[in-house]
């Protein structure tokens, strides 16, 4: 069995404090004993994607959190925090803007990750929130790491792949924050009252810190001094993404893809990545493309020219009055046994011109089977080979509009 190799993730040197480490260590170890007891080691199948989105409140995650696993590829629902800890007790301290113990945030977030819709991955909305969670992300993170290099190379390796997390935050500042609470607080009172009166719809979550402003003042001073800082101190360790999200819906959606897109280097197994990485990306091959194009086109005039004007010549006279007649299509195939396709860099030539012209150009060639001659004693039917050249275009056709 191959160890996976050396440059295996390490986390830096924690900036806790020794208390808050160890509060952590407390909480964290009983808990994890007990997932083992519970499920057996074999069947910790934890996602092989974490996204712990945090933002300010206010900032958008409801609205963005759609966005943010469209533009990951994931389609299981995000885990939201407050809905996953929404008990009556619990939405007491919520509503006077005070945070739930950290024991019961992460036994019952870590017994939910184990369920088998989320093991590509899953978006983590609120989660950590404080220090002693920081600190128990990072403890859980190297359990995840342990479970990959114990499971690797044996037929349950495919369940513990290694894990990749990101910390994406919604940043705005505290005006607005306040401003979006409060506006969500007075769309909340009217579509409830409306609701009441008529008896149709559901009622949605009122919330206290939207209908006071000292109230959501404070929410935000929370977020800043916990959750803010507690995230800020992950962004050496993990993959790091902080996103304006104080402009428009479209704005935001841009600032996310930048930050998100995929990233084979950050998320590909190294060993998988060492396979690959001797093959050209896309980007590598297209860079100079137009560069290239015009060598060649200069290269042909120049050295090639009698080859190259016949090339000219046979596109001019059987190729463009077709293209003509499917200009609104925008796409047409010419098939054609002209013997001067049959010397390579004639059928070079024809691609790169009509790549110069803007066309999207392919040939294909077919092999075709021609019956040539029949052996009346035998019986026995010769037949020749018959080349064509399938020449596709692609190109942007024409639009016709009706009048009204």
């Amino acid at each position: 069995m191959t160890p996976p190799p050396a440059t295996t993730p390490k986390l830096p040197a924690s900036s806790a404090s020794d208390l808050e480490i160890k509060d952590a260590q407390i909480i964290f170890d009983p808990i994890w004993a007990d997932l083992e007891a519970d499920y057996g080691r074999e069947k910790l199948h934890f996602p092989k994607e974490l996204i712990l989105l945090g933002g300010a409140p206010g900032a958008g995650k409801g609205t963005n959190t759609p966005f943010i696993a469209k533009a990951r590829g994931l389609t299981c629902a995000p885990i939201v925090m407050s809905s996953l800890l929404d008990t009556p007790e619990m939405r007491r301290l919520k509503d006077a803007g005070q945070m739930i113990g950290d024991r019961e945030v992460l036994s019952v977030l870590l017994r939910h990750l184990l369920k088998p819709e989320y093991r590509d991955g899953v978006i983590l909305d609120g989660f950590p929130r404080t220090t002693v969670q920081v600190e128990c992300l990072k403890m859980l993170y190297e359990k995840m790491l342990q479970l990959w290099r114990e499971f690797h190379g044996t037929p349950l390796g495919i369940h513990f792949r290694q894990p990749v997390v990101h910390i994406v935050v919604l940043f705005i500042d505290e005006n607005e924050s306040i401003a979006r609470q409060l506006k969500r607080g007075r769309e909340v009172k009217i579509h409830n009252t409306e609701v009441s009166s008529t008896g149709r719809g559901l009622l949605w979550e009122e919330r206290a810190t939207d209908f006071d402003e000292s109230l959501a003042a404070r929410r935000y001073r929370v977020f800043k001094e916990q959750t803010w800082d507690a995230l800020l101190s992950l962004k050496d360790i993990f993959h790091y993404h902080l996103i304006n999200a104080q402009g428009a819906i479209h704005e935001v959606e841009e600032n996310i893809v930048k930050e998100v897109e995929y990233q084979s280097t950050l998320e590909l197994d190294p060993r998988t990545f060492d396979r690959l990485r001797g093959l050209p990306l896309a980007s590598e091959i297209v860079i100079h493309a137009r560069q290239e194009l015009v060598k060649r086109l200069d290269h042909y005039a120049l050295l090639h020219a009698e080859l190259f004007d016949r090339v000219i010549g046979f596109v001019e006279k059987k190729i463009i009055p077709i293209l003509r007649r499917h200009a609104i299509s925008g796409h047409t195939h010419v098939n054609s046994e002209d013997p001067l396709l049959d010397e390579p860099q004639a059928l070079a030539m024809l691609i790169d011109i009509f790549s110069e012209r803007g066309f999207h150009a392919v040939v294909d060639i077919l092999r075709i089977d021609v019956p040539d001659h029949f052996d009346l004693q035998t019986g026995r039917i010769t037949c020749r080979q018959k080349k064509v050249y399938r020449i596709i275009l692609r190109f942007r056709g024409s639009e016709l509009r009706r009048g009204s």
